[in-house]
């Protein structure tokens, strides 16, 4: 009997010992077990990683259209060579069309176009800024805007203030049309003559600027080009001070001479493109002939395998408001009238009865 007992008790015993260090044993075991961590990748990224992925980015030159890259990844700079902007409006499924758009930082006046300033290289083979100055114009600006729509390009224009105040709904047509504007002074005169005070170089660049604003109900882009391509360095100093952008040219078609016509136009961009390869393109919407010349020479670039860049701003233009009082008064426009400006003609005036 009582080794009965003793054997039952002697169970009891090693059962709570075997339970206990089961315990023990299981506690230990998940107290040493490795916790589950998310992948480093998903860790959102330290401010400075933040930065350098965007300091990555080519903020001077963006292509339309490019999808955004992953916060987390820095993004590639654009390759030079890229399909066309696609034009939703454009109807013609062979036309030229623009293959990148430029935005322009112009803060302290860069200059572009090789012929006066090397700096900044920013075209790649085979492609071309189409640039047009003195406009508007009746008859011959239109006709530009036809080819370039056509072709479903786009151009920069230049504009004469005088002009745009003579013809302001022409100007708002090249606006309304996606092109770009800038200006020509106030009345194309050489800012670099003998007699040109500085102060009054000031003047015809500021009037300008002022005279397109009103044509076109609203600040023109910060791109300027002088008249003749005659500036001088305090001049030059004043648009970067300005924060205006200067353009030159690349290669000059040579429109405004006497004995061009629309062939020799179109020889005189093809040739100098063939061997420079890539330009801006300077030429003259004032001029009929260019645009009489413009179809084919578009036809050329596109066969020739060249392709254009659109230029645009990165930040707006701001007159001076004395020059756009200046104006006003040149104009003989009442003040409380320079806010209907941008109205097109058919809402101000309507025939009623016509017999």
């Amino acid at each position: 009997m009582r080794n009965a007992l003793g054997l039952m008790l002697a169970s009891v015993v090693a059962a709570i010992v075997i339970a206990g260090g089961w315990y023990f044993y299981s506690a230990r075991a998940d107290q040493g077990a490795p916790k589950t961590t998310a992948a480093s990748a998903a860790d959102p990224l330290p401010a400075q990683a933040k930065l350098a992925a965007n300091d990555e980015v080519e903020t001077t030159a963006a292509i339309a259209g490019k999808p955004a890259a992953p916060a987390a990844a820095p993004a590639p700079a654009p390759a030079p060579a890229v399909a066309p902007v696609q034009d939703t409006t454009c109807t013609n499924p062979n036309a030229l069309g623009v293959s990148r758009v430029v935005e322009i930082d112009t803060t302290g006046g860069p200059g572009f176009g090789f012929e006066q300033y090397k700096q900044f290289d920013f075209l790649a083979d085979k492609e071309v800024v189409l640039t047009f100055d003195d406009s508007p114009w009746p008859h011959n600006t239109p006709a530009v805007l036809k080819a370039l729509a056509d072709e479903c390009t786009k151009g920069l224009f230049f504009s004469v203030g005088k002009h745009a105040s003579w013809h302001p709904e022409i100007l708002r047509q090249v606006l309304a049309q996606g092109h770009t504007v800038g200006t020509h002074t106030w009345s194309h005169v050489n800012l670099a003559g003998k007699k040109m005070t500085e102060q009054q170089a000031r003047d015809e660049i500021e009037k300008g600027f002022s005279a397109v604003k009103w044509a076109l109900g609203t600040n023109p882009s910060p791109f300027f080009r002088f008249p003749q391509l005659s500036q001088n360095p305090a001049l030059v100093s004043y648009l970067g001070s300005r924060n205006i952008g200067i353009f030159s040219t690349d290669l000059d078609s040579f429109d405004f001479r006497k004995e061009s016509t629309p062939d020799k136009i179109i020889s005189n961009v093809m040739t100098k493109l063939d061997k420079l390869g890539k330009g801006i393109i300077l030429m003259h919407d004032f001029q009929k002939r260019t645009g009489e010349a413009l179809p084919t020479l578009l036809a050329r670039l596109k066969a020739g395998g060249y392709k254009v860049v659109q230029i645009k701003a990165k930040t707006t233009f701001e007159s001076l408001p004395e020059y756009d009082e200046a104006i006003l008064k040149e104009l003989k426009v009442p003040a409380s009238s320079s806010a209907t400006n941008a109205r097109p003609v058919s809402s101000v005036v309507q025939t009623v009865s016509q017999r």
